[in-house]
Parts: C-alpha cells; structure tokens; sequence
C-alpha cells in the first residue's frame, strides 16, 4: 500500500468514528494556510475540524488559502471552513470557491451580527449547506436570538476574543458569563444545539480545564481548539464524568423497578438529568465508573 492508501484508510476509520456536528465538543481552528498539517488535524482526537480562511490569513494570501482548501478536498479530506464575514469583500469570493465543493462539510461564518447575513451565506453557498454564526460582538449577542432562529442556522458559536476586544471585557468567567447564557439561551429558544465557547489561548492544561468547565457550567457543549492537544482535553470534560453516568444508571434502574411513576417533585428534573447523561455518555463512548 502507498502512503496515500493508509492516509485514505486511516480518513475512513476516523470519520466512521467522529462524533456528528451537531453533538461535537472539540472544533479545531487550524490557518487554511498550513496545508502540511491538514492530514494530522483530520485525524486527531478533534470531534471536527474548521480550516480558517479568515482571521488566520492576511487579505493578501485569501486566494491562496482557498486553494489549498479545496486542493486538499479533492484528495479526500473532508472539513468545515470559517469564511470572512458577510460585510468583507472576501465573503464573496469565499461563497463563490467553496459552492458545491466536495468535503465541504459546512461553514463558519465570522462576525455574524444579523440574521440577514446568516440566510445571504446559506442562499449563496446553494441552500443545503449548514452554516455555523459566529458572533464576536456586542451587536450580535444581543441579536443572537434572532441569529439563532435564521434559517440555515446550525449552531452558534462564541467568538469571544473579538467580544472582548469590542466591549472591552475581561477573560474572567462573571465577565463572559452574559455572552455566554446569551448563546445558550438563544440556542434553546431557536432549536439549536447548545452553543460552541470561544478558545483559551495557551497550552496550559489546568486553564484549558478550568475555562471549559465554567462554559459546561453555564451550558455550553463545545469548544473551539487552537493546537491538536486541547481537543482531548476538551472532550473529557465536556462530556459526563463516569461517576455521572453510573449514577444515571442507577437512578433510571430504580426509577424503573419502583414502577416507572414519579414519586414527588424531585423526580422529574432527577429523570431529564438521568436521561441526558445516559444518551451523552452513550454518544462519546463514556462508560460508568
């Protein structure tokens, strides 16, 4: 077998394996001009992948991120692409490129700030493309239920480094907490899957840990990745705790046995909480401690 071969059969293993976009915990951010690493960041632990032709790229090199992109589609790989916002001269040429392009498997669509920009990106890219609004700023918080509701839209995303930069907040959790229950409750209001947070800049794992339990503790349920070691760190704690899951089973077991009738008020949440551990843990292979 040549090397292309096992490329393609490792690509094949891994997909058959990767948790489904609406579901995934760890998004990978990689500059759509570092072709070299494309291979590495398919296969990683990553629940998916987003090739960025935006803030990773200078205006000048757009063309020549682009091609690589879909140079690299045509052998097989199969990715997201963050494009440039809507108001940008490159959103244009990005729609144009990656229409109909094989292993495109959807779209990230910087600094969303309305609804319009979200339907325009969809209707462009041919109608059946799944576009993910990323908003960065005061203005698209505060229309995030209305992006959320936009048709096409498939889950928000927090740009929360452009959120800090236009407001001024601190990357402290009391400060990011407002965008982030924003996200999430527009989410829940339009159907969506729970949101994805914003990156921590940095390898340090204790950070990594601590940032992405305040987003599952205001519930958010992914996380955009900025190196291949903070997605297996990010799917482990985005995901329920074995201790979490053998209490699920425990409590749906005597739920069961004690006739399946709610006893008091308790019993309800226990019983939505029980159920939601159970499909998660089943969906990110989590087996009870």
């Amino acid at each position: 077998m040549t090397i292309e071969d096992d490329i393609t059969t490792l690509r094949s293993t891994r997909e058959s394996a990767r948790v489904d976009p609406a579901n995934a915990r760890s998004w990978l951010l990689l500059s759509a001009l570092r072709s070299a690493d494309f291979d590495a960041a398919q296969l990683s632990r990553a629940d998916q992948l987003v090739l960025d032709c935006e803030d990773a790229v200078d205006d000048s090199r757009k063309d020549e991120a682009r091609r690589l992109v879909l140079d690299w589609f045509s052998t097989g790989g199969r990715a997201w692409v963050r494009i440039n916002e809507r108001t940008a001269d490159a959103w244009a040429d990005d729609v144009e490129a990656f229409r109909g392009a094989a292993g495109l498997l959807g779209v990230v669509l910087a600094k969303t700030e309305t609804p319009e920009q979200v339907v325009d990106t969809v209707q462009r890219l041919g109608g059946n493309v799944p576009v993910i609004p990323l908003v960065e700023s005061a203005l698209g918080i505060e229309e995030a239920v209305r992006i959320a509701a936009a048709p096409g839209a498939f889950r928000l995303a927090f740009g929360s480094g452009d959120y800090r930069r236009d407001t001024g907040a601190a990357n402290e959790p009391l400060a990011m907490a407002y965008p982030r229950s924003r996200l999430v409750v527009a989410s829940r209001i339009g159907g969506l899957p729970g949101p994805i947070d914003g990156p921590t800049v940095g390898s340090a794992h204790p950070l990594l840990r601590e940032q992405s339990s305040d987003a599952v503790a205001l519930g958010m349920t992914g996380r955009i990745c900025l190196d291949l070691e903070q997605p297996a760190v990010v799917n482990e704690v985005l995901s329920p705790a074995p201790a979490d899951v053998a209490w699920a089973l425990d409590f749906l077991a005597e739920f069961e046995a004690a006739g399946a009738v709610i006893r008091d008020g308790s019993d309800k949440p226990r019983l939505a909480r029980a159920r939601l551990i159970t499909e998660r843990s089943r969906l990110f292979r989590v087996e009870p401690s």
